[in-house]
């Protein structure tokens, strides 16, 4: 059996999916916080059960009976907790159920002297999982697309994305890396420890995204905030000086190249050309519109 943790998320969801399409839903398990949130899955067959990171005597359960285990990885940071606990207690669970294989989603800026925390977390994670004793493989995923738009999408509103200096960045669709989850896990063999990474064909910083809503009708206009300010801007509007830092570590991260790899794998094991960037602007370009109609 295969089972998937955070499957009523956006990525675990799909990659639930993407299984499903090539294996019996009698194979597949999830793991979700809230299994009433995951009835549509149950009732196509997939086993459900309670697995929640945060209270790891039940993840054992959740697990059971499973030889793989992808490990979506936790979203802590955003509630201002450790993921690292979050991904040990997985871990731990899963070397008590039994597992052999745990398949975890990692970033390409995975290093433990990134400027970017999150990277920092997926590296600390992939060392636990070397410690471990089980077969594991690290999904080094570009970097998720979908994030990239909704960080900017005020700024295409108005006509102006203004943040630091940047880099280029290969944005990465959900759908392309779910399937490439998908091919991963049921290829047992493929790929121990980290993945090339699993990027789309090109890598395009912000000036490069504004040129693109501009040629699709959208006038948009690239400034660069200086560091200082930006990180005073986002203290002015409330945030806390932490979380501000954390959101410019972003930045200095993708101006350090750390997310700017492209790599051929994710096409390769999706067999057809990745989602582009392009595409994907132009889809929520199109939607704000309608939205805007609508209202």
């Amino acid at each position: 059996m295969i089972v998937v943790t955070g499957a009523t998320g956006v990525l675990g969801g799909l990659i639930v999916e993407a299984l499903l399409q090539q294996r019996p839903a009698t194979t597949i398990g999830v793991s979700v916080r809230d299994p009433a949130k995951a009835t549509a899955l149950a009732a196509r067959g997939v086993r459900v059960r309670a697995g929640d990171f945060g209270a790891p005597d039940g993840l054992a359960h959740a697990f059971a009976e499973a030889t793989t285990v992808v490990v979506v990885s936790s979203n802590a940071r955003a509630y201002r907790q450790d993921p690292l606990v979050h991904h040990r207690a997985a871990i731990d669970a899963a070397r008590t159920a039994g597992v052999q294989r745990i398949v975890y989603t990692s970033q390409i800026a995975a290093s433990h002297t990134s400027k970017f925390a999150p990277a920092r977390d997926h590296a600390a994670t992939e060392d636990l999982l070397r410690a471990s004793g089980l077969r594991w493989t690290a999904l080094r995923h570009g970097f998720y697309a979908s994030s990239g738009l909704a960080m900017i999408a005020g700024g295409l509103e108005r006509g102006v994305i203004a943040a630091p200096a940047d880099g280029p960045v290969s944005w990465t669709a959900h759908d392309d890396l779910a399937a490439a989850a998908a091919a991963i896990v049921l290829d047992d063999g493929c790929f121990e420890g980290p993945t090339p990474p699993l990027t789309a064909a090109e890598a395009v910083d912000l000036a490069g995204i504004a040129a693109m809503a501009t040629a699709l009708g959208v006038p948009v206009t690239r400034e660069v905030v200086d560091d200082a300010r930006f990180v005073a801007q986002m203290i002015e509007r409330g945030a806390p000086p932490a979380a501000a830092d954390f959101a410019l570590g972003l930045y200095l991260a993708r101006r350090a190249g750390e997310f700017a790899t492209v790599d051929g794998t994710l096409q390769r094991l999706i067999g057809r050309a990745p989602i582009t960037i392009a595409a994907l602007l132009a889809k929520q370009l199109s939607a704000s519109s309608r939205a805007g109609i609508d209202a």
